[in-house]
């Protein structure tokens, strides 16, 4: 069976928008980032654990609101209270996590297949999100994630650089196409190239 990604039939490859006589590496990159594994943690309220001894892939689990651990090829987002998402483009990350969070203290949740993953990059990445985002994307640093909603759509903005910006965008697969739509008709002021 072949898995069907959220944008499989949505994500359009090109120059869009205002892209004439413009430098293609100045322009906008949107794109889908597509076979990531995106695990949900919860730690219940009775687990006496302390996570700040918890490591992933030699990464802390972050403990700070709005903290993302990062290496090449996971990044841990804290996403609320005693939760946090595990996103991975390693497969056998799995069962690393099934060795470290027990059932006794953690409830662990594979979302990966609920969730459409949307990445903009760029000099103008900031002033796309400000058309349809409340969340004061200035301060938004590399390794930083807040939740917040795009044009009333439900997401979570990760942070993933900031020369150049780069955004990783995840949102209920549901509402993936909207969001795509939304997300690449702000950018078509400043032009966008589809990758």
């Amino acid at each position: 069976m072949t898995a069907i990604t959220p944008l499989e039939f949505i994500h359009k490859k090109g120059l869009f928008g205002d892209h004439h006589k413009k430098n293609e590496s100045d322009l906008l990159k949107i794109s889908e980032i597509k076979n990531l594994t995106i695990i949900q943690i919860v730690q219940y309220k009775r687990s006496k654990i302390n996570i700040n001894d918890i490591k992933i892939e030699n990464l802390q689990v972050p403990a700070q609101s709005s903290v993302v651990k990062s290496n090449e090829q996971t990044r841990i987002l804290w996403n609320a209270p005693r939760t946090w998402l595990i996103i991975s483009n390693n497969d056998k990350i799995k069962n690393e996590i099934k060795k470290i969070f027990d059932d006794e203290n953690f409830s662990i949740t594979d979302i990966s297949h609920s969730r459409a993953v949307v990445q903009i990059k760029g000099l103008n990445s900031r002033e796309v999100l400000k058309k349809g985002c409340p969340l004061n994307i200035n301060n938004l640093k590399k390794n930083n994630c807040a939740g917040s909603v795009f044009h009333g759509i439900s997401i979570i903005v990760d942070c993933i650089d900031n020369e150049p910006d780069c955004f990783n965008f995840l949102t209920l697969r549901s509402f993936g196409e909207s969001f795509y739509h939304h997300i690449t008709d702000s950018a078509l002021e400043f032009g966008y190239v589809g990758v």
